[in-house]
């Protein structure tokens, strides 16, 4: 029994040694342009998440049917955590978005009527977010006669805010069909294009092998710790099974 702990007990150590030694490795700053472990699996992840998620192509050609619909609505763009005077700063953004779109947006205060053809306007947004998904920042500044990132992404950001406002009047006016489209537009084209802006998108077939090497070692490095603990726990006489009961004679 006594060799059988020290056999676990070396175990133990080795596994849990050798485990703190990988970890080391991983945070070292040795995976391309100083980048640890940590934060080059995460660069790739992100860009296999990219690369995977672009649909802006088939909702191009979804778009032509709702060419000729009016939209006509309403918005109230005032949020919660709105400070004075943020939310018909907003209004004022979004109206100038559709209005270099085509559309009519009056505001007023934090209200902003838009009256477009719906196909129009939401074959503009896919085509912004087709420019911010390839990373082309630049054709929003000159679009909305911004300068800097900041403003550049501001102004995009409005697709969003507008789109899931328009959405729910849509869904009030019993126009469901256009009402899912621009819920549709807004998650899988304008939210991926803004998350994912200044990331290389890349194919999961261009890097297969890699992104299974990493999960497989997750797998891997995970057992290995737990056999770490479980060897030494057992190495320093405890262990988690049942004692067994004595029986009186």
């Amino acid at each position: 029994m006594a060799n059988a702990q020290k056999k676990h007990l070396a175990w133990g150590l080795i596994l849990l040694i050798s485990f703190v030694g990988v970890l080391i490795l991983i945070f070292a700053p040795i995976y391309g342009q100083g980048m640890n472990g940590l934060e080059y699996s995460d660069a790739l992840f992100n860009k296999l998440a990219k690369g995977s998620c672009y649909q802006i192509p088939k909702l191009k050609k979804d778009v032509e049917k709702y060419r000729g619909k009016i939209l006509d609505v309403v918005i109230n763009v005032k949020k919660p955590t709105d400070k004075p005077g943020d939310a018909e700063k907003r209004a004022e953004r979004i109206a100038k978005v559709f209005t270099i779109n085509g559309a009519k947006a009056e505001v007023d205060g934090s209200k902003v009527h838009i009256v477009a053809d719906l196909g129009a306007i939401v074959a503009a947004a896919l085509e912004d977010s087709d420019q911010m998904y390839h990373n082309n920042g630049d054709y929003i500044k000159k679009k909305y006669d911004v300068t800097d990132d900041e403003k550049m992404k501001q102004m995009f950001r409005q697709w969003h805010n507008a789109f899931s406002l328009i959405e729910k009047r849509l869904t009030l006016q019993k126009k469901a069909e256009d009402a899912i489209f621009v819920k549709k537009v807004t998650t899988a084209a304008i939210e991926p294009a803004y998350n994912f802006y200044g990331i290389q998108a890349v194919k999961i077939s261009e890097k297969a092998g890699v992104a299974t090497g990493l999960l497989a070692f997750y797998i891997l490095y995970t057992v290995w710790y737990g056999f770490g603990v479980l060897y030494l726990f057992e190495g320093l006489g405890l262990s988690t099974k049942k004692a067994k009961v004595k029986k009186e004679v």
